[in-house]
């Protein structure tokens, strides 16, 4: 019996390039080196991208886990058998579309729960879509923090150069900055710690960002870096923690892009995402579009393991066969190194 992870991986939205990225990187025969793969959702939506795009695969259709196979060239599915092919629309947004999407995540959570696998893996979804289909979530980590029951949680960017955390995520500017608070920006650092500890990272020094210019300047721009921030990171340093804040974020993310520090926390969604893209992402002027997409996301606090590429679905590229598996690669890759880290913990202590 092999001792490689099982890894599930959802299809994402079945009209965006998710079910291509998906296929692709299980193309490359590194994945199978390291786990062992099931892709969840609907054969037919990958039968039909394999067939459009000329890939060298054949699907294998399984109805549970135990059946699968886990052979180079031959990925197994988890049909779900949930979608009508004749409706689909490549790069449109459709209930239909929605509810296939919503359906596989929710079946590797359920999948992961029951221990049936190690790790989950998400590809892209659209937020319009699911909610067209009547699961009114913001996003992935919302979906995942119910269906797990889980209250303290945080979304970790990771790519080569930087490891990002966040305060808050999908909430308006206007509610991102009533949510800074003291034991909210320590919940983080607790998360953003282990994190960086289950990913091998070496340099665990933590920059903390401001959330005003200047960090509030002595409290001339606002009062939240003196009120709230400086008392997170005065007690995080007296829990043994090596932080730093808070750094005005432009300061804070050049210094992070050369490796001075080995994980920051971003006090809301775009003060984060907007370095980290600039780092990860490479956009083609003349082809209008990204050439290279390198980035993973963590959902940080789970019972279980999760991991998704950083982009979206593209719907602009779907069903054309341009679309990197860069991203889900590593975002396999960072699911299999988190499902080791969690077996070596479980692992019972030789005396």
């Amino acid at each position: 019996m092999s001792n490689k992870p099982i890894i599930g991986i959802t299809m994402g939205d079945p009209a965006s390039i998710g079910p291509e990225i998906a296929i692709k990187a299980l193309l490359d025969e590194k994945i199978y080196a390291i786990c062992r793969p099931l892709l969840v959702g609907d054969a037919g939506v990958f039968n039909q991208t394999i067939n459009k795009l000329g890939l060298k695969a054949q699907i294998n259709t399984v109805s549970e886990v135990q059946s699968a196979r886990f052979k180079f060239g031959e990925p197994d599915v988890l049909d779900l058998q949930n979608v009508n092919l004749a409706q689909l629309a490549f790069g449109e947004i459709s209930a239909m579309a929605g509810n296939a999407s919503f359906e596989a995540v929710k079946k590797v959570i359920d999948l992961a729960l029951a221990g049936e696998i190690d790790a989950t893996v998400t590809g892209p979804i659209n937020k319009k879509s699911i909610n067209e289909a009547g699961h009114h979530f913001a996003g992935h980590t919302e979906i995942y923090a119910h269906y797990t029951g889980t209250r303290k949680y945080a979304m970790l960017l990771v790519e080569e150069n930087m490891k990002v955390i966040h305060v808050s995520t999908h909430v308006s500017l206007r509610q991102a900055c009533d949510l800074v608070k003291k034991d909210r920006i320590l919940e983080v650092v607790d998360l953003l710690h282990l994190g960086m500890q289950q990913l091998g990272e070496t340099n665990l020094k933590i920059g903390i960002a401001g959330l005003n210019p200047h960090a509030g300047d002595s409290g001339l721009f606002g009062t939240e870096d003196d009120e709230e921030i400086l008392p997170a990171v005065q007690e995080a340093l007296r829990r043994g923690y090596d932080v730093e804040g808070p750094v005005p974020a432009d300061t804070m993310f050049a210094k992070a892009a050369t490796g001075y520090y080995g994980g920051v926390v971003a006090m809301y969604h775009d003060q984060g995402h907007i370095p980290f893209k600039l780092s990860g992402f490479k956009w083609n002027a003349q082809k209008k579009q990204m050439d290279s997409v390198k980035g993973v996301n963590i959902t940080m606090g789970l019972p279980i393991i999760r991991t998704s590429v950083d982009h979206g679905t593209a719907f602009e590229i779907a069903g054309k066969g341009v679309a990197s598996p860069d991203a889900m690669v590593l975002a396999i890759e960072s699911a299999v190194q988190l499902a080791r880290h969690k077996v070596l913990q479980a692992a019972p202590v030789s005396e």
